[in-house]
């Protein structure tokens, strides 16, 4: 390369990240799952200050399509924190997680757009730094648990620690076969988490946190113990007067042996299939009108490449 010669600096990266499921019962705020439900992005920079939109799938008639859509809102704060310059953007968007469904489509936004300001910061590095796009993207969020499964797939506990949001992953046993159930209906986070008391007893707080430790290694290593360590005290019985089918669902489907749990806040259901029957079970199980049901695997976490031209 001679001295009047310049490396061209890539300035698209292509993004795409996986739906999650938060809490799986009583890991409440800790734990997350990635699910193989993927959305996909195209980021580019521009030169000018125009910004422009193309998204398809899901939302696509909702969404908007100008600064306050969470994915610009998103890549312009890690921007700012990366050191990033950005002014216009052109944005793709393939979207296939259901949002408002407790499916983590807002971790997988915020993660997308880290991810991407990442990359475009350090386009010389050969691998993603999870660690930094967790820690802004939990920043970003509010929380961790779907931003971790989302960054890092698979199972994740999660927690903030004196740097920020940290997690550590956790290999789920193979026989494991997620299935997910899906209402018509949304339910906002914040409208779930205001139904939470400010305290509660000492005995279901060690009761859920005994639970905790045991889904850990039911979704590790013994998945017949799952039944027994999806059960929680701390959050879903006081969201299910907010989402009565989804708790009636979830009910049915533990009565009959199918280890069930509220996913994230809600609405959705997600059964966690280990057992001898489970998964015939929850396959078979008749579902309310405009339910739908959707055999999944474990998802992995985000993929993202620099796009060259």
């Amino acid at each position: 390369m001679t001295a009047t010669e310049t490396r061209a600096v890539p300035s698209s990266v292509r993004v795409r990240v996986p739906g999650t499921s938060a809490n799986l019962g009583p890991g409440f705020d800790a734990l997350g799952l990635a699910l193989s439900l993927y959305d996909e992005a195209t980021i580019s920079l521009r030169s000018d200050a125009e910004v422009r939109f193309d998204i398809s799938g899901l939302g696509a008639d909702s969404l908007p399509r100008d600064e306050s859509h969470l994915l610009l809102r998103s890549m312009r704060t890690a921007a700012q924190h990366f050191g990033l310059p950005m002014t216009g953007v052109e944005i793709w968007m393939h979207n296939v997680i259901p949002q408002g469904r407790g499916l983590g489509s807002s971790a997988a936004t915020i993660s997308a757009a880290v991810a991407a300001a990442w990359m475009l910061r350090h386009p010389e590095r050969d691998q993603l730094d999870r660690a930094a796009i967790l820690t802004e993207a939990a920043d970003i969020e509010g929380h961790p648990d779907n931003v971790a499964a989302c960054v890092y797939g698979g199972l994740t506990i999660s927690w903030q620690g004196a740097r920020g949001a940290a997690a550590a992953r956790v290999a789920v046993d193979a026989e494991i076969e997620p299935v997910l159930f899906e209402p018509t209906y949304e339910m906002p986070t914040s409208l779930a988490r205001g139904l939470l008391p400010r305290t509660v007893s000492h005995a279901d707080a060690a009761f859920t946190a005994g639970r905790s430790a045991l889904l850990i290694h039911a979704l590790s290593a013994a998945p017949h113990l799952l039944l027994d360590a999806t059960e929680d005290r701390l959050h879903q019985p006081y969201r299910a007067t907010a989402m009565p089918e989804s708790a009636l669902l979830c009910g049915q489907l533990r009565q009959a042996g199918v280890p069930a749990v509220i996913s994230g806040a809600g609405p959705s259901v997600l059964a966690l299939c280990g057992g001898q029957g489970q998964l015939e079970t929850a396959l078979d199980t008749p579902l309310a009108p405009g339910w739908l049901r959707k055999r999944l695997d474990i998802g992995v976490g985000l993929r993202a490449s620099l796009v060259t031209e």
